[in-house]
C-alpha cells in the first residue's frame, strides 16, 4: 500500500501535465523513494516528481504553497478532514479518501464453504491494515450458524514477519496502533460484545517485541458499540446480525462510511436488490474486497471521502486536468463576426 496509493497519483499527474510534490508516511517513506527513483531511470526528468518529509508542517505547506493548484490524500478522518478545510480554504482542488467500515452480507444461500475463505482472507489480509478491508459482517437468517466455521478459519491463518513464507497475517505498523486495536476489543467486550477468538498476546518467536495481534473475531456487536463506530485498522472483524436482506442493507446504509460492501449470494433477484438499494460507493457480488480496476475510478462516498472527485480512471484525469472551452469564429471575408445581441439559433447572425 506504500507503493500503490502514490501510483494512484502521480503516474495520472504527471502525464496530464503537472509537476508532483509528494508527502509520503512519515512512518513508511521507503516505497516512496523507490518510486521516485526507477521514475527518474525510465526517464522522468529532474524536478517533475518531487518528493517531502516531515510531519504536520509539510502538511501545511502542501495546503497553502499557492503555486500547488490541487491535493490527493488518502488516510485517517481528522488528517483528512483538515487537509480538505485547509487546501479549500486556499481555493485548491482537493480529494481525500478517509475511514471505511466495510460490510458483508452473507445470505443463507450463498457457498458456505467458499464464503467463509473469502471472507477470513478479506478482514485479516494485510493485518486488516487497508481502507478495503473487510472489518464487518452480517449474518442474515441461518447464515447466522456459519460463524463457528469463520472463527475456524480465521485459526489457520499464520502469523508472523513478513518476510518469512507461508506468513498469512503480518504485524501493526507501530506499537502505537496495537495498543489502541487492543483498547478497543478491550472496550467492545465492556459493553456486552463476546470475544468470540481473542488475538491479543500473540507472540513471534524471533520477534517477541514485534506488533503482532492475531486474528480476532468479535460477536453480539450493536452499532452501538465501540468495536462497530471505529476504524479498527487491525486484523479485528466485528459481526453482526440481521433477520432479512432488507435489515442487512438499512443496517449498512446506516453506518456513516461509504467506501465499499459486498454481498455473498447465490440468488441474482437479491444481488440486483443489493445494488440498487445500498448506499456505498463500491459494491461486491461474491468479491469480498470490491477495488475496481485501474481504467475505472475508486468510487468511495459519503463519510469515506472529501472532495466531489474520485481517486484514478476517468475522474483521476479529470481531476489532474482544467477543462478549458474555446469558441472560434472563422469567416471568410466579409463574414458577419457579431454585434450587439446575442445570436440566436436559426437567425441569419448565427449563421
Amino acid at each position: 500500500f506504500p507503493a500503490m496509493i502514490p501510483l494512484w497519483m502521480f503516474p495520472i499527474a504527471c502525464t496530464a501535465g503537472n509537476t508532483f510534490v509528494m508527502k509520503p508516511s512519515e512512518k513508511d517513506p521507503g516505497a516512496c523513494m523507490m518510486l521516485a527513483q526507477l521514475a527518474s531511470e525510465a526517464g522522468l526528468p529532474d524536478g517533475v516528481l518531487n518528493i517531502i518529509h516531515g510531519g504536520k508542517e509539510s502538511v501545511d505547506f502542501i495546503c497553502d504553497d499557492t503555486d500547488i493548484r490541487a491535493v490527493s490524500f488518502v488516510g485517517s478522518n481528522a488528517v483528512g478532514a483538515y487537509i480538505h478545510a485547509r487546501g479549500t480554504a486556499t481555493g485548491k482542488r482537493v480529494q481525500a479518501n478517509l475511514g471505511a467500515k466495510n460490510h458483508a452480507t452473507i445470505l443463507p444461500d450463498a457457498d458456505r464453504e467458499e464464503t467463509v475463505k473469502a471472507i477470513a482472507g478479506a478482514a485479516f489480509g494485510a493485518a486488516g491494515q487497508r481502507c478495503m478491508a473487510l472489518s464487518a459482517i452480517i449474518l442474515v437468517g441461518s447464515a447466522q450458524e456459519w460463524l463457528p466455521d469463520i472463527v475456524e478459519e480465521a485459526k489457520k491463518l499464520r502469523v508472523g514477519s513478513g518476510f518469512h513464507e507461508g506468513v498469512d497475517v503480518g504485524p501493526l505498523i507501530s506499537p502505537e496502533a496495537k495498543d489502541r486495536a487492543e483498547q478497543i476489543i478491550e472496550e467492545a467486550t465492556n459493553e456486552g460484545a463476546i470475544l468470540e477468538l481473542d488475538g491479543r498476546g500473540t507472540v513471534v518467536p524471533g520477534f517477541e517485541n514485534g506488533n503482532f495481534l492475531s486474528p480476532t473475531i468479535i460477536s453480539n456487536v450493536s452499532p452501538f458499540n465501540t468495536a462497530y463506530k471505529e476504524e479498527i485498522f487491525a486484523p479485528v472483524l466485528v459481526c453482526l446480525e440481521a433477520d432479512t436482506l432488507e435489515d442487512a442493507i438499512s443496517l449498512t446504509n446506516a453506518n456513516p462510511f461509504g467506501n465499499g460492501c459486498s454481498i455473498f449470494t447465490s440468488s441474482g433477484a437479491s444481488a440486483r436488490k443489493f445494488q440498487h438499494e445500498i448506499d456505498v460507493g463500491q459494491v461486491g457480488i461474491n468479491v469480498p474486497i470490491p477495488v475496481p480496476l485501474p481504467f475505472f475510478s475508486f468510487t468511495g462516498s459519503r463519510g469515506s471521502i472529501r472532495g466531489d472527485v474520485n481517486f484514478y480512471g476517468k475522474q483521476g484525469v479529470n481531476f489532474y486536468t482544467q477543462i478549458k472551452t474555446i469558441t472560434s469564429n472563422w469567416q471568410c471575408r466579409g463574414g458577419h463576426l457579431g454585434g450587439a445581441t446575442m445570436p440566436i439559433l436559426g437567425s441569419s447572425n448565427s449563421k
